[in-house]
């Protein structure tokens, strides 16, 4: 079953893959794409890929960015952790 993101469908291949993996493919369908080597019809193919592609490493980054936290030192010298203010 695919995901949404941003109206986007991800195909399970693409939410399989890591942040790099994805972020490698999306590379190469620009590579591909600024080149101009391939056919209007592969063009659009290719593109709704990168499109997919886009969206899921957009998906990983804003996790990641909820699960960092900041650290503060309180007055006695602790050291304290708090979610990090995602505004």
């Amino acid at each position: 079953m695919a995901e949404t993101s941003n109206t986007v469908d991800i195909p399970e291949d693409v939410r399989k893959m890591s942040f790099e993996e994805a972020l490698s493919a999306l590379e190469e369908i620009v590579r591909q794409l600024e080149a101009g080597d391939v056919s209007l019809e592969d063009s659009i193919e290719i593109y709704t890929r990168g499109n997919q592609l886009r969206a899921h490493c957009e998906a990983k980054l804003r996790d990641a960015s909820q699960r960092i936290e900041k650290i503060t030192r309180q007055q006695n010298g602790a050291l304290e952790t708090a979610p990090l203010d995602v505004d």
